[in-house]
């Protein structure tokens, strides 16, 4: 760890309706070995379950915000990812109210950053499983474990991710004030669909750190983070696959034909390489299944992919959001 704790970390916290596991959130905070760091809350609850909470820790660097209007757990979360600086940071991260970070979550993050040379870190989470209820465990395994290995990769590298998984996990995001890559999507969507947007939105490298110092909740049946958008369950599933099926084969039309090559094999991604095949069909990527699949399997995937194409919707919002983060990888320099 360096003896220069002068990195203000500026920690987002989004919340509703969760002040039990708020407290947990904010306790994790106070153990934090780097103590120079301020945590906005910002609750999007109209009865401010929060507010008791912040005033009972009585910690000056833990600020209270109610969102007025209401801003839902989407776009709650989205706004936690704003460039805005307020406090003078040099740090940033995002910690929502079901998660929680381990002591040396800041200063380990701010001492690989530092001595590799990058302003984003992407820190592996340990999963928490049926967090909130009696059962919740946190296990041994790590969100990234199939998905990443350890080490530096350039931001045309990084972006090949949504072809193996899903990229960026918010929770495990860490960036500087002189990070460059916009993060904020600031359209209405999933908080889903805003991982894999913010995995391509990176135009830089990015260090992935694979030693979980962080814990993810796994509460899918009781989280709130699509609440606010208008469209119902399937019309959104239908929508989000479209979109990551329209993502993935952009990111393929703009990989070199290097990255084309050794995708299926590259041994920088962990995840399966019949899962990688899963994706890039359901892309309709079809000719890199040919040795990877059984030839029905490659069919099946194709189907999926083309049903996916035919009732899932590209929205006037997502075509703007990639014109957007294109003109900005283009000015950024070559991947």
């Amino acid at each position: 760890m360096p003896d220069n704790r002068s990195g203000l970390v500026h920690i987002r916290t989004p919340t509703y309706k969760r002040p039990e596991a708020l407290r947990r959130a904010l306790q994790s905070m106070l153990d934090q070995s780097w103590p120079n760091w301020v945590c906005d809350v910002y609750d999007d609850d109209p009865d401010q379950a929060g507010r008791a909470v912040v005033a009972a820790l009585g910690d000056p660097r833990i600020r209270y915000t109610p969102n007025t209007p209401q801003l839902f757990a989407s776009r709650n979360i989205d706004h936690c990812f704003t460039a805005e600086n307020p406090h003078g940071a040099e740090y940033f991260c995002v910690v929502e109210d079901d998660n929680f970070i381990l002591p040396e979550f800041c200063a380990a993050n701010i001492a690989l950053a530092r001595q590799q040379g990058v302003e984003i870190v992407l820190r592996n989470q340990f999963f928490e499983y049926a967090s909130g209820t009696p059962e919740a465990r946190v296990g041994t395994s790590g969100v990234l474990d199939e998905l990443f290995t350890e080490g530096r990769y350039q931001q045309g590298d990084f972006r090949m991710s949504l072809l193996a998984g899903i990229g960026v996990s918010n929770g495990g995001l860490f960036w500087s004030v002189r990070a460059i890559s916009p993060l904020e999507i600031q359209y209405a969507c999933t908080a889903t669909l805003q991982e894999y947007l913010r995995t391509y939105s990176i135009v830089e490298p990015v260090y992935v750190a694979m030693q979980p110092l962080a814990v993810w909740a796994e509460n899918a049946e009781q989280t709130t983070r699509n609440a606010g958008l208008a469209a119902g369950y399937l019309r959104r599933e239908l929508d989000l696959k479209r979109a990551v099926q329209a993502l993935r084969r952009k990111v393929w039309r703009e990989a070199s034909h290097e990255q084309r090559t050794r995708f299926m094999q590259d041994p920088r991604f962990a995840t399966p390489t019949g899962l990688r095949a899963v994706n890039v069909g359901k892309a309709l990527i079809g000719a890199r299944l040919i040795g990877h699949v059984p030839a029905l399997e490659a069919v099946k995937l194709r189907l999926r992919g083309l049903m996916i194409r035919l009732l899932g919707r590209v929205t006037p919002d997502f075509t703007r959001f990639v014109a957007s983060r294109d003109g900005l990888r283009h000015g950024a320099g070559p991947a």
